[in-house]
């Protein structure tokens, strides 16, 4: 049974696709995946686990970052994404305030709040600096990481989601980015949670890479609270 079972959702997942490959031709949209292999992408040197599971991209956590061979300037890049589970212990997430402040409670202490996490990212100008944060904290994914702790109040404030618009584990995510220079927008599940977000420093042409970030330790058989067990599919992405 499970051999059809695994035939019927391949080519599910492949007329989804098609479908979504001729609205995204119609909006000037180019595919950066075609479902069946990673030829425009770089994988990883040596092992890793970036494999394609019934037309999607699936990660388990095993080797470095996957990064397409093009560089981008100016462009809009659609994705969707999941988690397909969480691993390892509770995760000590931050906790924000509006103004992009870790909070502290009445003693003083930073507060934070343990979650069960799963976590990756999106380089949008290639290096890590650029990264906009998928992952399962409070804040909700799209956080700059690189700008989260910045004197600056405007980069720091511009750097946290004004909204936690993530599905639950297991849901796959729409998402849409906006590059300009070094500004960037974010759409997440039809919610604004960046709005020209500045990065100063990221430069103004990168390729787009999808991040390791850490998983299963063989040695000691346990997993990272921050495995990035994550998967993508419909990506495409307009030059601007």
């Amino acid at each position: 049974m499970k051999a059809p079972r695994s035939k019927a959702t391949l080519i599910l997942c492949l007329c989804l696709l098609f479908q979504t490959s001729g609205y995204a031709k119609k909006e000037k949209f180019i595919s950066l995946f075609n479902g069946k292999d990673l030829e425009q992408w770089v994988l990883p040197k040596g092992e890793h686990t970036w494999k394609i599971v019934d037309g999607i991209i699936d990660y388990e956590s095993k080797g470095g970052n996957l990064t397409t061979k093009k560089s981008f300037s100016d462009y809009v890049l659609k994705l969707d994404w999941r988690f397909k589970r969480t691993a390892g212990p509770p995760y000590n997430a931050k906790i924000f305030d509006q103004e992009g402040n870790q909070k502290v409670d009445a003693n003083g202490k930073r507060m934070t709040q343990p979650i069960k996490n799963a976590d990756s990212g999106v380089f949008v100008r290639g290096s890590g600096k650029s990264q906009v944060n998928l992952w399962c904290w409070p804040c909700g994914s799209g956080q700059l990481w690189a700008f989260h702790t910045s004197e600056d109040p405007v980069l720091r404030k511009g750097a946290l989601p004004k909204v936690n618009a993530d599905k639950p584990v297991g849901v796959w995510n729409e998402m849409k980015i906006t590059m300009k220079g070094e500004t960037v927008s974010v759409i997440l599940n039809g919610e604004t949670v960046l709005d020209q977000s500045r990065m100063p420093g990221v430069g103004n042409k990168g390729p787009i890479v999808f991040q390791h970030h850490g998983g299963y330790n063989e040695k000691t058989k346990t997993w990272s609270s921050a495995s990035a067990l994550i998967q993508f599919r419909n990506l495409f992405i307009k030059e601007l």
